[in-house]
């Protein structure tokens, strides 16, 4: 077994960290506070080749493994969760499905763009009465002559507001058993009928946008439909398992920030006539803070070789994403215990990976779907 990068994931990750901490870093506080979202900032990283990573370069990308994907995640999220965030929707959630399903024609007209960063896509799957549930979708599309009209709601979308077009889930008819076919049919966010709604007061990643969609009426040509409508609700759950291994990869980000930021803290603040750090019960603290990350970073890594090797992936997807997502919240909490009273204010930035940080134990998939997908794969 060999942990050491790549000379290009090695490359990346640095080029990535310098971005991130120069430009990203010095705004998140800022970003936190009013809600805005970077555009300028995924202008650059377009043109850092960031947003293409994992995609060849016939279609606009870098031609980079998921390794470096998630490196860059890390990074990013480290300066700025909400960024972060926003990062990982696009490129794992927003282009991934059109580049694993997609027609040639398809991966033209929006992969390309999305990879070579001129615009940004979405994933409409969650609905108000199917979160975990994720079968019952209740947005339906059926066929008129050669178009599909979609009629439906979704919620909680990362980046709607600022994408050219969504992925949207909608059951396109019955099986065989009578069981529902959900397929994943690309809209165009300019669609008469298609409404976006920015309206929702979060937590946290405040820099990240999060929409609730309004289909009334939609019609998009029937070419929009993406993959193979009997196996549609199977490649929605291929996206998701890829995109935990990029939410495990922002969760070691947003921990690792935490961590620092305690780590250079406990070493400058002085009580009983010594800095903090050298008191057992902080270092323990901090110990099995960095223990934790090193784990998490690990598992992000293995379950990334994995499906850079066309491996399965699912399980280790899962355990990277619990294990990162919870722990990552421990570690938050933890950073806010060493600042002591200062942690509580804002001006410390530690409270803010702490709110930042419990999205990741909720979104594509809660801790509890993840037990879920672990405990099936090991044959429960």
């Amino acid at each position: 077994m060999n942990f050491e990068l790549t000379k290009e994931q090695q490359m990346i990750k640095e080029m990535v960290r310098d971005f991130a901490q120069n430009e990203i870093a010095p705004r998140a506080e800022e970003l936190d506070r009013t809600g805005e979202f970077p555009t300028d900032i995924f202008k650059k990283m377009g043109e850092l080749g960031l947003m293409g990573i994992p995609f060849p370069e016939e279609y606009g990308g870098s031609g980079g493994d998921t390794i470096s994907y998630a490196l860059a995640v890390e990074e990013i999220g480290r300066a700025c969760g909400g960024t972060g965030l926003s990062y990982a929707a696009a490129v794992s959630l927003g282009a991934s499905p059109i580049y694993n399903f997609g027609t040639e024609e398809q991966k033209q007209e929006y992969l390309v763009p999305m990879a070579s960063g001129k615009t940004l896509g979405a994933f409409g799957l969650t609905e108000p009465n199917a979160g975990s549930d994720a079968a019952g979708t209740q947005t339906k599309a059926v066929l008129d002559g050669d178009e599909w009209v979609i009629n439906g709601e979704k919620c909680w979308i990362t980046n709607a507001e600022y994408s050219k077009q969504v992925v949207c889930t909608a059951v396109t008819g019955k099986d065989e058993r009578g069981k529902n076919n959900i397929s994943a049919i690309i809209v165009p966010t300019n669609t008469p009928g298609f409404t976006i709604n920015s309206n929702y007061e979060k937590m946290g990643l405040n820099a990240s946008n999060t929409c609730e969609l309004i289909l009334e009426d939609v019609r998009v040509p029937k070419e929009n439909l993406l993959g193979d409508p009997q196996k549609g609700f199977g490649q929605f759950l291929h996206t998701l398992d890829g995109g935990r291994i990029s939410i495990a990869a922002l969760a070691v980000g947003i921990a690792q920030s935490a961590f620092d930021k305690a780590l250079a803290y406990s070493k400058e603040r002085k009580q009983f006539g010594q800095s903090i750090s050298k008191f057992q019960a902080i270092q323990f603290k901090l110990a099995d803070m960095a223990m934790e990350i090193e784990l998490a970073r690990n598992m992000v890594h293995k379950a990334a070789w994995l499906k850079d090797n066309n491996k399965p992936f699912k399980k280790e997807a899962a355990f990277a994403k619990l294990f990162a997502s919870e722990r990552g919240m421990q570690i938050c909490n933890q950073a806010i215990q060493i600042h002591g009273g200062y942690g509580y204010m804002k001006e410390y930035h530690v409270e803010r990976h702490l709110r930042d940080a419990k999205l990741l134990e909720i979104g594509e998939g809660t801790s509890e779907v993840q037990r879920i997908v672990i405990a099936r794969q090991l044959g429960c």
